[in-house]
């Protein structure tokens, strides 16, 4: 209500303002014209007449209103050039204050309330910049004086920071515009107060800013790199360390922009994902599907034998995947696309200096692409039983009878459910209170009932304590609600998150600035700004997709940062869109918010849902478990995030990961033809529920009308 009031005071004010007829008197020809009578009233009474010119001024600024030129220009030409500056000064300075903290009050919480994840990067960035930013606005004025003042009161940037940098950037402006006025006569329109010359030298105190920042991060790099002597010529224009995703994406985008680059790595070409991640347990995955398919023959009236699982052929299987592949990340690949490939050990020498294999190579800029390893947690007993994680239990040959996964997140639930379909008796513990426990409670449920019909032993608020052996068995204990329960097992399986790789390539001996991951700045930097860091080793997504979105980044940033000032600096990494699956059965897949993150963020939204079990091609298939759900902004069709639960969720997503990333809203997917029978008409119909959902109910009822006076 307060905030309704004052509002209405605004407009109440503006409304006076153009009422009193002030508008007129604000142009020059009135100014002119009334010079001496004002002139009058100041000599009749001076002080009294200070007093109203600042609070007409202060008033004009604060609501906004169109004349502040004006009242400049009669400052000059009433009280000189001296006193008028220094009156315009404070009274703009105060004005631009209240109108700041005006659009403060009333819009900055509900706007940040509403658009809150997208507002992230300017807030962070003016947290870091805000008062440069100002400075530039206030010097050089491309976006108007009353709109700097209105949209910087939206954002984060402290209000005495406004106010000094306000004052120091609107100064010279203002002795401008106040000399001016002292030559009023003179001037035929407000285009001869700034001469071409005043305009450059404007335009130069306009960069200043940035010219300064870039002199204080020289001077910061400079303090970084006292302790080293930087080559004075460079055999390779970028080395990167690691030959994962994100570095065969930074060393393919090198090669192909001609730069000579190196790429190291110590074990395999292709990383994690190729060798013991995506590749390997996605083919698990579909050997375990299809034990089930042949089980649901009966159902589409097919008899067929009862499957017999042969691991041996399934991991032989696994592996010949993985070969299949491998021409893809393999050294001969890369060196016919021009990067020199090196297997060894890399070692950071100095910020330019990489030693392998007793070598020692130098480049201007380094890229750290070292990727992620499984986290064994510290129980007691659990090294004994030679735990198998993500990374080891390709080497399996034979299927373990029962099976023991701690770790209720993706990886975790991807192979517990895989292992279980190829006949391992499966159990999972997690510590949380359900599983996959990023996605919405109703997709855990979902997850978790998939398991269990799958034989899938799961055991959620479960804390694993100790391994220990006994009677010839190994066991695990663990602590539920206070009470100890003991599984038996033949092996156990690891799956409770991944670590960046920090250690054994000198960063902390260079003093690469590391706490659990690499630390890199909003560009990708290191603490030495020469050295970039892309992928798993700096999280925050620890995906294969993610990994070589940021190694882009990591590529230009290093190779053209000389050249990229002149579009203002280097590209900032987005991380606004970034979706994920999780390869369970229903596959979960994501882009956006969901509904437990909107409530975390106080985040206003709308949910629309579409069950799979009213689609035609789910009926057909036989694959009705599942839905899409979208938050939409109330009332509107802009998507605020997608979840999709069921058969084929990772390639139904991307329709959704391309419309969040272009600003196309529901009315957009539902205008957009679909191919019938498909999956993908589940997107269709998600967005035509939400159309339903908000018919125009007054319009519809004036068409009944029209239609029913036409059958007459």
């Amino acid at each position: 209500m307060r905030k309704w009031v004052l509002l209405a005071v605004i407009g109440l004010g503006l409304v006076g303002l153009w009422v009193s007829g002030l508008g007129e008197y604000l142009s020059l020809d009135a100014l002119k014209d009334q010079r001496v009578a004002l002139a009058t009233q100041q000599s009749a009474h001076p002080i009294a007449f200070v007093v109203a010119f600042f609070g007409v001024y202060v008033l004009t600024t604060a609501l906004s209103f169109p004349g502040a030129t004006i009242l400049t220009l009669a400052a000059g030409a009433l009280f000189g050039t001296l006193w008028g500056t220094v009156l315009v000064s404070f009274a703009s300075t105060l004005g631009a204050t209240f109108a700041f903290l005006g659009a403060r009050y009333l819009f900055r919480d509900g706007l940040q309330a509403r658009y809150g994840e997208r507002l992230k990067s300017i807030n962070k960035g003016i947290e870091k910049e805000g008062a440069f930013y100002l400075f530039t606005l206030r010097l050089v004025p491309v976006v108007p004086f009353f709109a700097v003042n209105l949209l910087m009161g939206l954002t984060q940037l402290p209000t005495r920071t406004f106010i000094w940098v306000s004052q120091l950037g609107m100064l010279l402006g203002t002795l401008a515009y106040v000399n001016a006025g002292t030559q009023l006569a003179q001037l035929s329109s407000l285009k001869g107060v700034l001469s071409p010359g005043i305009l450059g030298a404007f335009v130069f105190l306009g960069v200043l800013p940035l010219i300064a920042k870039r002199i204080v991060d020289g001077l910061r790099a400079r303090k970084v790199y006292k302790p080293f002597r930087k080559p004075r010529q460079f055999d390779r224009n970028l080395i990167v360390i690691g030959a994962g995703a994100g570095g065969l994406v930074t060393s393919y985008i090198a090669a192909v922009v001609k730069a000579k680059v190196t790429l190291i790595e110590k074990h395999e070409m292709g990383g994690d994902c190729l060798n013991t991640g995506c590749v390997p347990s996605k083919a698990l995955i579909r050997a375990a599907k299809s034990v089930v398919e042949i089980g649901r023959a009966a159902e589409f009236g097919i008899q067929a034998i009862p499957p017999k699982v042969n691991f041996a052929a399934v991991m032989q299987r696994v592996r010949g995947a993985i070969k299949t592949i491998e021409p893809h990340d393999s050294v001969e690949r890369y060196t016919a696309l021009g990067v020199e490939c090196l297997k060894g050990h890399a070692s950071l020498i100095d910020p330019w200096t990489v030693e392998i294999n007793g070598q020692r190579l130098t480049a201007p800029h380094l890229v750290l692409a070292t990727g992620a390893a499984p986290v064994l947690p510290p129980i007691p007993g659990l090294a004994d039983a030679q735990p198998l994680t993500s990374d080891t239990l390709w080497d399996l040959n034979e299927l373990p009878k029962r099976l023991v996964v701690l770790g209720g997140g993706p990886i975790g639930s991807e192979l517990t459910q895989a292992f279980a379909r190829l006949g391992s008796v499966v159990t999972q513990v997690e510590m949380a209170p359900r599983l996959l426990v990023r996605e919405d409670p109703e997709v855990s449920a979902l997850v978790e009932a998939g398991f269990i019909a799958d034989g899938v032993n799961v055991h959620t608020s479960t804390k694993a304590k100790a391994v220990i052996r006994e009677n010839g068995e190994w066991l695990l204990v663990c602590e539920k609600n206070g009470a100890e329960t003991r599984i038996g097992f033949d092996r156990i399986l690891v799956a409770v998150g991944r670590a960046a790789r920090l250690d054994g390539f000198g960063l902390k001996e260079l003093g690469v600035k590391a706490g659990k991951t690499i630390e890199v700045d909003e560009y990708g930097r290191t603490s030495f700004p020469n050295i970039m860091a892309c992928g798993d080793a700096t999280g925050p997504y620890q995906f294969t997709h993610t990994a070589a979105h940021t190694a882009w980044y990591a590529a230009v940033n290093a190779l053209f940062g000389k050249l990229l000032w002149l579009r203002g600096g280097l590209f900032r990494i987005d991380y606004s869109v970034i979706p994920w699956c999780t390869f369970t059965a229903p596959e979960v897949a994501r882009v956006g918010l969901n509904e437990t993150e909107a409530k975390e963020k106080n985040i206003a939204y709308e949910v629309t849902r579409y069950a799979l079990d009213d689609l035609d091609r789910a009926i057909a298939d036989g694959e009705t478990e599942g839905f899409v759900k979208v938050l939409t902004v109330p009332g509107k069709d802009r998507i605020l995030g997608v979840t999709i639960a069921g058969h084929g969720a990772g390639d139904l997503i991307a329709e959704w990961v391309l419309a969040t990333r272009h600003g196309l809203g529901l009315n957009k997917i539902l205008g957009t033809i679909h191919i019938y029978p498909t999956f993908a008409e589940a997107n269709k119909y998600a967005a035509g529920a939400w159309k339903q959902a908000h018919k125009p109910e007054r319009i519809l009822g004036w068409l009944a009308r029209y239609h029913a006076w036409q059958r007459h």
